[in-house]
Formats: structure tokens, C-alpha cells, sequence
């Protein structure tokens, strides 16, 4: 017999993913296990293991699991799965106890590592999914070897509550599923009832039953009473006698005046308590105005005349009457056996019944005002009443005091009907509950002696949507219909770009062209949050973070998000789908971080934003890039290629081909004059413009930028822009550092051409020595001095692989005359000079095999290496600085002077700071 093994599979790493991720299309939990010895022992060679967790967890016989059918996963526990995959399910499980309906999940084994697993599951609250996958695993553990610390009733107990505290109430949950319905988007705001509902400018918000559309006003005056009663009364409506005290004399003398029998109430209680109700004489008058007192803010009483009847709760949403029920207070019904308190136990016993709003009803509360009740029908809590005899529990009908309610929405009079609405119009409510007190709702109450005893702000909708007897009603479908018209809005449209390099000047061109179609952007990218072409928060925001702040601003009717490939490791995409995804290009970078060790690996991750574009979206794919053009088949819209082959190559045939079913591209089409952006829409072709009169690609010598000007035209044409706006937006959008801070920005200084660009790795710099190549083969032909040097001041992050960092010094050795190496200010984990003595050792590598460079020197802080740099060039020469903080940078070349340039020479002294390295040419 197989021995029993030591339970140690344990969590040790968490990932919650809020959008789209490389695992699911939606919302889900990452949590990376390790089952340590439990990854020889699969559930078949532990014995009882599938009995007892199948009868903790009943739910698991309802999970199809691979098999596609119902009791499938049971039939993999009988014949042998691992226990991560065992943890998934139950975390599926734990969550569908509490009511959320989440079904999605896998569970892979990590790539090389025995024992360890990717477990992947859906979750309706974030809070709740961490929960549920941090008990699956404790649960596992004591399956195998039981834990006395563990206690099954008492662990699923506490889960069960910690979902309650941070569960949605009713009235919340049923505006958000019918949001759902409609495909309106949503988002929590805080942790209570907060929910944005829709995008940008669309977007209106919801706090239980009240809306961005709810009067502060009107929401004044239903929490006062006694202003209330005065204007329904002014409104000829039918309302009890009423006066407001705050002294229990005032409250006596009130009630005399009123007549007994009265109500006591305070002015502004909510929910039923502090109400007294049938008061006949002063004595409970007296002890009924401190009831009333505690619960009044304001310190003030209502004395009303008690009006005889049945208590009704009409709800009025957006001026009609969506519902009526009718409240019948907590009570128990003898059958002569059981007392009242057995009764009252065997009540709270019904599955139903719960704390609070928690479910349909209201656990029935035995305080001393109940036991004081019942006393007064001649009974005590343990006396036996005869068969049949109700015995009241509460006086009010309200739902939270153990109530229940009776739909009477299709019985209710005309003219009751038209009295509830005109009552919620003369406050101002857009969604009111109005409280009736008559014999019979489906008659007059002006004929019947009925009245309207209270008007209510944010109403509940449990009693509407979940009545103990009769039809639920859908009462959130009005509601949304308030909020969003038919026909009406609720999305922005979201352009989401990403690639290896040109993600943030693609973004600005993209915003660039919309901002000139007079829309309000949103954009995200590495240099922060912009709204409306305001910079609002400075730091790197190319996380789905950043992306779900821009879709809550309520100017921005067109977002525009630079997606980086940590942001979706991390978080997702966080948001549910984008309209149009652009992937520019997919290139070594950022390898071995966070289990992408491969070009493949990454391109899949960048494929993310592919397949978050739905039926009626596009994806913008350069057809030059075999990895981005595989990424077709994950697109479930329209594709539209964009390339700068020349016509009939393969890629070109392939567009050809695309276009003649119906397709779109944009081509590049060469000339005499040089080369046109031609869009193609099928069978036609339609001139954009002309590349070398586009300010950012210097005159078609910045190749990176034609191929984001075709990305950034294919975008704004996928979404409808009209030609001439995009014409118009990539002619005025240019490289200077107002409109592209930090990307290709060129100034003179003295004499001396700089270049202000952000590359930092291998692909950008063949890019950016592309240019530099043709920048500097023309300052060649335009000079009667000696030939202008290059100088090139470089850096890469600290997170990147030694032989990544090595190649960007290879590369950059073959397009400059002297390179200047330097350091970020973070160094990511590094030991300071790490980083930039890799790229040292590559340039050196490419100056022994001939290149270019002939001198090499780091300097590792930033604005030295700049200066430097700058002391060393000459009139005409070209200096390139690939910068980490390109405002600091800025701020030192608009300073620069020649006095300065005089003064920054390095001595003979500089040679013996560690911070500096000079390598001279090789014939030195």
C-alpha cells in the first residue's frame, strides 16, 4: 500500500489579473503552486480523498471539467489528477457557494520546473477569488493529512461572511446584472456600493438605488419628514396629521392635538427604527419619544395621526410606478406544539433568511421590543399559541426587521398609482419608494381613508425583485433605461497599441489625429496620463491601471492606451475589450522576466490586445513582422495590415490578396518623387500622403516613424476617422519635444545637431542607427569642415539580459564615431556600473572586429555623460543622446552656452573618477 504523503502544497506566487490576460479572456486569479511531494501522489492513490472533499464541496459533482459533461470532474478525481488542478476546481467551488457564478479555470504545469503549476481561475469579486484560492489550497492539505487546526464548518463559515461584508447588496447587483445584459460596461469605485456604469462621457454612476441623475435636494427632503408631509400636503395628497418636536412634553401635547391613536417616528430614520406605531395614551407616547429620539440625527420627533391599513411600498422610478408590494411585518404562525421561540428559530432556519441584505430575507430579530409585542397579544416567548394564531414579531413591514413582502404591482388602483408618482415628483426623486398605509390598495385611498405616511431616497429593490409570495418584478430595467436611453451610448471607442519599440510615438500620433477631429483623449503611455492633451499625472502609465483611471474621466469620449508588456503580465489589460489593437512590431526585449524567456513568449503576451478585439473591431498588424502577422488567427474582427515592402514582394501579394475579399491595409508605394501612403479598402486605393512631407519622418530619413505613421493612419481609418482628418493629423503632428517629449526631438546647440530619442535596446538602436546613418550621410554632403563625428550617449534598463545589454553595445559601435556609456538612475536590481559595463564589453567586442567606433567612455550619471558628450562635439557634428529623464536632459542643452561647453571639459584628473572609462582607438 502506497504510504500517505506530508501535505505541503503551498502558494508562492499570486497574480490577479483585472482584463484580459495571456491565460483568459476575462477576470482571473494566478496563483503559482508547488505540491512539492504531492506531485508523485494524484488523487487516485489517496484513499477516501474524492468522498470526503466531494461531500464538503457538493457543488464540484455539477463541474464538466474537459470531459464536457456533467460529473466529468468527478470522474478525473476517480481516475487520477494532480492536486493543483484539485485546488482550481475547488476555488471554482468555494466561490459558487456564495452565489458567484465563475466556471472558468485551467491548470498548467510550469515550463522546466517538476512539481510546480500555473492554477488559473475566473472571479466575480477579487477579494472573494483570493479567499476562495487560498482555502482550496488548506483544504487540499487536510484532505491529505488531516489537520486539527482545521475546522471545515468553521473555515466555510468565515468564507461565507468575509463574501457577505464584501458582496454587492440586491438593489446594486440587480442594476449591475441587467448593466451586464446589455453589454454596459462597469467598475467598483470603492469597496461599498460605488459602480461606475459605462465609459469616459458616457459613463453614469450608481450608489445602491441612487444615480448621477438623483437630486442632493431631493434626497434633503425625503430624509425630512415633517417638510415632506408639507409638501405632499401642499399637493393636495392624502398625508396623516403631523407635527416635529424635540421635547417629550411637546411630543404629548402634539399627540393630543393630533388625536390618539398615533405614530411616533424620528425625523430622519430610515429602515423602520425608532418607529412606534398605534400609540393609544401619554404613558406610551412618553416611552415611545426616546424609542424615537435614538434614532433621529437631528434630535427631533415626528407625531402623526396613526392611520389604519395595510402597509404598501409603492416604488416610482423615473416618474412611473415600477412596482408594488405589500409589507407584512416579521411574525410567526402557531401550530400548536412549538413556542413562540421555537416558531421564530424554525423561521430563521429557512434558507432564505439571512443577516441584512445578504439574502431575499431578513433573519427575524427577538429584541426587547419584540418580547414586549408579543406580551401585548398575551403571550410570552415560550408560550405555545394555538393552531393558526399569528403572532406579531414587529410592528413595521420593513424587509430589514425580518419582514416579508407580497407583490400587489398589477392589483393597485389607477388613482393610488397617479397619487404615488405625483408624491415622488413634488420631491424631486428620480427613484423613490413611496410608503402607503390603506385598507386595500385597489382602492381609492381618498375614498378609503389611506395615506401616504413616508416618502424614501434610495429604496430597496429586494422586496420588488424577490417577494416572498407572488411575481419578482425587473425593476433595474427601468432603471438602466433612465440612466441609458435606448440608443444611447456607453462605451468610448479604445485604440490599444503595443509592440517592442514605437508604442508611445505611434499613441501620439494616433491622439494626435482624434485631438484634430475635435475629440476629447484620454492616452496613456510611458511618460504618464494625458487628458485632452493635458499631462495630469507624470510617471509610467502604460499599466492597466492607468487605462481604468482614463476610462473614469468623465470628459474623455475617445481613449488611446500604449499597452506594455508588464502591465498585461502583471494585471491584464484592465478593461474587458478595445476596439482597435495595434501591434507595431515584436523584437528580443525584455526576455526572462516573469517567465518570458523566448521572441514567441512575448509576441503571445503582446497577442493579448488581439484578442480583446471583438466581432465589429480591427486589428492594426504590420505585415513585415512574421510573429505580429501570425497573430491574424487570434483576431475575432477585421485585420487591416500595414507594410513598407515594396509592391511584389510576398507580403505584398499577400495584402493584395486581403484586399481584393474586402480588406483593408495602408502600403507604402514608391515614386519618383518618393513615396505615397496609400490606403487600400478592397478594391480601391486612395493616396493619404506623401512620407518625406510628414514633419516626424525628417524627410522620410526616420524609417521608425514612417512605420508608425502607417500604424498610427491604419488606426484612425479602422475607427471611421475620414481621410483628410488623418491626412491632416500625421502633416501637423512632428518629433519636437512639445508634441514627442523624449522621442526623436531635434535641436541645435552652438552649432551642433542633437538628437533626444528614448532607445534602449538592441532592435530600437538599429532603428535609431538607421537614421543616424542617413542624418549623418547628408550633414556629410552639407559641411566644407572635415567630416562630422557621431557621438552617441547610450544606457539600457537593468532589468534586461547581459547578452541583450551586450548587443545594444554592438550595435551602436557600428552607426557612431565615439560612444559614451551611462547608467539609469535605476538600476532594477543591479550593482551600479553593472549594466553599463555589459554594454561596454559589447562595444569594445565590435570595435576589435572593425566597426565604426573608434573610442568608447562611460560615465555613468546621466547629465555628466550629456555634458560630455556635448564638450566633445564640434560644429556640424552629431550628438545622439538615448536618455532616461529626457526633461533634466532638456533642461542642460537649454542652459548650454559656450562658456558652458568651455568649462565641462573633462581634465587629466576626470581619468582617475571610477565613474569614468575611456577606450581610444585601437591604432592609440
Amino acid at each position: 500500500m502506497t504510504e500517505r504523503p506530508t501535505p505541503d502544497l503551498s502558494i508562492i506566487e499570486t497574480r490577479v489579473y483585472r482584463g484580459a490576460n495571456i491565460w483568459s479572456y476575462d477576470r482571473a486569479i494566478h496563483l503559482v503552486v508547488d505540491l512539492g511531494v504531492l506531485e508523485k501522489f494524484p488523487t487516485s492513490t489517496l484513499p477516501g480523498f474524492t468522498d470526503h472533499l466531494v461531500a464538503m464541496l457538493p457543488g464540484l459533482r455539477e463541474h464538466s471539467c474537459s470531459r464536457g459533461k456533467r460529473g466529468g470532474f468527478v470522474e478525473r478525481l476517480h481516475e487520477g489528477t494532480w492536486l493543483g488542478h484539485v485546488a482550481e476546481h475547488c476555488a471554482l467551488a468555494l466561490q459558487q457557494v456564495v452565489g458567484h457564478d465563475v466556471r472558468r479555470g485551467k491548470t498548467r504545469q510550469v515550463k522546466g520546473r517538476e512539481g510546480v503549476y500555473n492554477v488559473i481561475f475566473g472571479y466575480a469579486d477579487e477579494q472573494v477569488g483570493l479567499a476562495a484560492g487560498r482555502l482550496a489550497v488548506r483544504l487540499v492539505n487536510h484532505l491529505v493529512e488531516a489537520d486539527p487546526e482545521f475546522d471545515w464548518d468553521v473555515e466555510l463559515e468565515e468564507f461565507i461572511r468575509r463574501a457577505q461584508r464584501t458582496a454587492f447588496g440586491p438593489s446594486t447587483q440587480a442594476i449591475i446584472d441587467e448593466a451586464v445584459s446589455r453589454d454596459i460596461p462597469w467598475i467598483r469605485l470603492n469597496q461599498h456600493s460605488l459602480v461606475q456604469l459605462g465609459q469616459g462621457v458616457h459613463a453614469q454612476r450608481i450608489r445602491a438605488t441612487m444615480t448621477s441623475q438623483t437630486s442632493s435636494i431631493a434626497v434633503d427632503i425625503a430624509s425630512d419628514k415633517d417638510l415632506t408631509t408639507s409638501l405632499l400636503s401642499a399637493a393636495g395628497l392624502p398625508v396623516p396629521k403631523q407635527e416635529s418636536v424635540r421635547t417629550v412634553e411637546g411630543c404629548v401635547r402634539a399627540a393630543e392635538r393630533i388625536g390618539f391613536p398615533v405614530v411616533v417616528k424620528p425625523l430622519d430614520g430610515n429602515h423602520g427604527r425608532g418607529v412606534c406605531l398605534d400609540l393609544q395614551d401619554e404613558k406610551e407616547v412618553r416611552e415611545a419619544f426616546e424609542v424615537a429620539r435614538e434614532q433621529s440625527r437631528r434630535g427631533y420627533v415626528i407625531v402623526e395621526s396613526f392611520v389604519v391599513g395595510k402597509d404598501y411600498r409603492c416604488l416610482i422610478i423615473d416618474g412611473k410606478v415600477a412596482a408594488i408590494a405589500e409589507r407584512v411585518p416579521a411574525s410567526v404562525v402557531g401550530d400548536g406544539s412549538s413556542s413562540v421561540e421555537q416558531l421564530v428559530d424554525t423561521a430563521n432556519a429557512d434558507p432564505r433568511r439571512g443577516v441584512g441584505h445578504e439574502k431575499v430575507l431578513t433573519r427575524i430579530k427577538v429584541d426587547d421590543a419584540a418580547v414586549e409585542l408579543v406580551r401585548e397579544q398575551g403571550f410570552a416567548m415560550s408560550d405555545v399559541p394555538p393552531v393558526g394564531t399569528t403572532v406579531r414579531l414587529a410592528l413595521t413591514g420593513n424587509m430589514s426587521t425580518g419582514g416579508i413582502s407580497i407583490d400587489r404591482t398589477f392589483e393597485a388602483h389607477p388613482e393610488n398609482v397617479e397619487i404615488a408618482e405625483e408624491a415622488a415628483r413634488m420631491v424631486g426623486l428620480d427613484i423613490a419608494g413611496i410608503d402607503f398605509i390603506c385598507p386595500d390598495i385597489t382602492e381609492p385611498v381618498r375614498e378609503t381613508g389611506g395615506a401616504i405616511c413616508e416618502v424614501n431616497a434610495a429604496p430597496g429593490f429586494r422586496m420588488h425583485t424577490h417577494p416572498t409570495i407572488g411575481e419578482p418584478q425587473f425593476i433595474a430595467k427601468p432603471v438602466v433605461d433612465m440612466l441609458f436611453p435606448p440608443g444611447a451610448k456607453s462605451r468610448i471607442p479604445i485604440v490599444a497599441v503595443t509592440g517592442t519599440n514605437g508604442k508611445t510615438t505611434t499613441s501620439r500620433m494616433i491622439s494626435h489625429i482624434f485631438k484634430g477631429m475635435g475629440r476629447k483623449v484620454g492616452m496613456t503611455s510611458t511618460d504618464g496620463v494625458v487628458i485632452d492633451e493635458r499631462l495630469v499625472i507624470r510617471a509610467d502609465a502604460s499599466g492597466p491601471r492607468s487605462a481604468r483611471m482614463v476610462l473614469q474621466n468623465p470628459r474623455v469620449d475617445t481613449a488611446v492606451f500604449e499597452v506594455a508588456r508588464g502591465g498585461i503580465l502583471r494585471e491584464g489589460l484592465g478593461y474587458e475589450r478595445n476596439d482597435v489593437a495595434v501591434v507595431i512590431n515584436v523584437a528580443p526585449d525584455h526576455l526572462g522576466l516573469r517567465g518570458i524567456d523566448t521572441v514567441e513568449q512575448l509576441a503571445d503576451v503582446k497577442a493579448v490586445l488581439v484578442e480583446a478585439v471583438p466581432r465589429d473591431g480591427h486589428a492594426v498588424l504590420n505585415a513585415d513582422d512574421p510573429l505580429v502577422r501570425n497573430m491574424r488567427r487570434r483576431c475575432s474582427g477585421q485585420v487591416v495590415w500595414f507594410s513598407m515592402d515594396e509592391p511584389g514582394t510576398e507580403t505584398r501579394e499577400m495584402i493584395d490578396a486581403h484586399c481584393r475579399r474586402g480588406g483593408k491595409a495602408l502600403v507604402l508605394n514608391p515614386s519618383e518623387r518618393g513615396e505615397m501612403i496609400v490606403v487600400k479598402h478592397g478594391p480601391r486605393e486612395m493616396q493619404l500622403a506623401w512620407t518625406h512631407l510628414l514633419p516626424a519622418t525628417f524627410g522620410g530619413k526616420a524609417r521608425m516613424n514612417v512605420q508608425n505613421a502607417l500604424a498610427a493612419a491604419a488606426a484612425a481609418f479602422a475607427t471611421g476617422a475620414p481621410l483628410h482628418d488623418i491626412r491632416q493629423g500625421l502633416r501637423s503632428f512632428s518629433t519636437n519635444y512639445y508634441l514627442s517629449p523624449g522621442r526623436l526631438n531635434e535641436i541645435e546647440v552652438n552649432g551642433v545637431n542633437v538628437i533626444i530619442d528614448y532607445c534602449h535596446n538592441a532592435p530600437g538602436m538599429r532603428m535609431l542607427g538607421d537614421f543616424v546613418d542617413r542624418v549623418g550621410d547628408s550633414l556629410e554632403g552639407s559641411h566644407d569642415l572635415a567630416r562630422p563625428s557621431r557621438i552617441g550617449v547610450i544606457a539600457t534598463a537593468g532589468d534586461r539580459r547581459d547578452q541583450d545589454m551586450r548587443e545594444l553595445g554592438e550595435v551602436a559601435a557600428q552607426h557612431f564615431d565615439v560612444v559614451v556609456v551611462r547608467e539609469d538612475e535605476a538600476l532594477r536590481k543591479r550593482e551600479r556600473g553593472e549594466t553599463a559595463a555589459l554594454v561596454l564589453e559589447g562595444v569594445r567586442s565590435a570595435m576589435a572586429s572593425g566597426a565604426r567606433c573608434k573610442q568608447v567612455e562611460q560615465i555613468l550619471e546621466e547629465n555628466d555623460a550629456v555634458r560630455h558628450a556635448m564638450s566633445r562635439a564640434n560644429r556640424g557634428d552629431l550628438v545622439v543622446l538615448c536618455v532616461d529623464r529626457h526633461a533634466a536632459v532638456m533642461t542642460e542643452l537649454e542652459n548650454w552656452s559656450p562658456q558652458a561647453q568651455a568649462g565641462a571639459g573633462f581634465s587629466d584628473d576626470s581619468l582617475a573618477d571610477p565613474d569614468y572609462v575611456a577606450t581610444p582607438t585601437p591604432e592609440a
